[in-house]
């Protein structure tokens, strides 16, 4: 661990808490797999590449995250059995109608974030810089998409909160 210039003994919570995020960054991307494959109906056209994309970001964002893990010098999970059983996300039902399943990838997001969190603090502790800015760079982008995704899924009489638009004193 020398030439990461990182205590070893700081890392391995790191490392568990990336493992963590591997796991649920998997069956994410298959419940994005299923949802692309099974959508049908009035939002078709706009869901399946929505879908298609989150899916090819999140393939990218596995390969990354397994790649720190090698980096720091561990070896990532990689079986599909321990993906099910460490992954805090859950996989999906095929028959289910689009606002569920924008709903469901929602609920996803949340549980990823909540993960990021945890692998950047766990990073921070361990003054692991490669990975909090990493992680931090995947917080902004899935707020972002589930803002997308939420504004989507709103009634179109629905209104932002105004509270913080400053006055002229």
């Amino acid at each position: 661990m020398n030439y990461l210039n990182l205590d070893t003994q700081k890392v391995e919570p790191v490392v568990n808490e990336l493992n963590i995020l591997l796991a649920d960054y998997h069956i994410y991307y298959q419940n994005l797999r299923t949802f692309h494959w099974n959508i049908l109906g009035k939002n078709f056209f706009d869901l399946h590449m929505k879908f298609e994309n989150l899916y090819i970001d999140a393939r990218e964002k596995i390969d990354e995250i397994a790649e720190r893990i090698l980096t720091l010098r561990y070896h990532p999970l990689s079986k599909s059995s321990n993906y099910l059983d460490v992954s805090t996300i859950d996989e999906v039902e095929i028959e289910v109608d689009d606002a569920k399943m924008v709903s469901t990838i929602l609920t996803n997001h949340k549980a990823l974030l909540a993960q990021m969190s945890s692998v950047f603090e766990a990073a921070q502790q361990a003054k692991d810089e490669g990975t909090s800015d990493m992680i931090g760079a995947y917080i902004g982008g899935l707020e972002k998409e589930s803002w997308m995704l939420n504004a989507w899924s709103q009634d179109t009489t629905a209104k932002l909160n105004k509270s913080s638009i400053p006055s002229k004193k």
